[in-house]
């Protein structure tokens, strides 16, 4: 099981009114009933399993569909409402599909002062992205964070629960590649003014 959620960073809870659909799937599968039940197998059904349980369900779908706050609603017999403001509570829910991998590109004082607003650029740029998202082809899901505790290290990005420090342009499209499925991997680029912006801007 993972640690618990309560070390994770919070935002303010929102006003919770109706539950409306979150996702534009709200029918399980079989598969995901399979998954869903696995995953009800290993915790009790008491309240106090129910980050435990979000967890699991964020760890298996990279986020939390909606067919699955409702079921673990029914499961646990809480009311869905309280299960969403759980669920919106703790920064590492997310209620919208991410990618296979999550970027946070550090823009902290020590960071921008450093060249991550450039970092940043060159990744959305190399990943086809206007502004910080998730990808077409759902392998990356960029975001923008106010610090990850590694100043010193600066300009620093965090790849899922990996921290590259010292990061320049130059290397955004090698730290990408670790990553990237083979089918996924852009052809080398011969856009040699971007290569050339790399190299007198790092």
């Amino acid at each position: 099981m993972h640690p618990q959620a309560a070390e994770y960073a919070v935002h303010p809870l929102p006003e919770v009114g109706a539950f409306v659909a979150l996702t534009t799937q709200t029918v399980p599968t079989e598969s995901d009933t399979k998954q869903l039940e696995a995953i009800f197998a290993e915790v009790e059904e008491v309240q106090e399993s129910l980050i435990p349980l979000l967890q699991e369900i964020q760890t298996r779908y990279h986020y939390l569909p909606e067919f699955a706050l409702r079921r673990v609603a029914a499961k646990l017999g809480v009311p869905v409402t309280d299960v969403y403001q759980v669920a919106t509570f703790y920064s590492c829910f997310s209620l919208e599909p991410v990618g296979k991998h999550v970027v946070q590109v550090c823009l902290g004082t020590a960071c921008h002062v450093r060249g991550a607003p450039r970092v940043l650029d060159r990744m959305l740029r190399d990943l086809k992205l206007s502004a910080p998202g998730t990808t077409a082809d759902m392998q990356f899901t960029v975001r923008s964070v106010r610090c990850v505790g590694c100043c010193g290290l600066a300009p620093v990005v965090r790849v899922d629960n990996n921290t590259h420090p010292n990061l320049t342009q130059a290397k955004v499209r090698g730290m990408l590649k670790k990553y990237q499925s083979k089918e996924a991997r852009p052809a080398e680029s011969t856009d040699e003014a971007a290569n050339a912006e790399a190299r007198i801007n790092p």
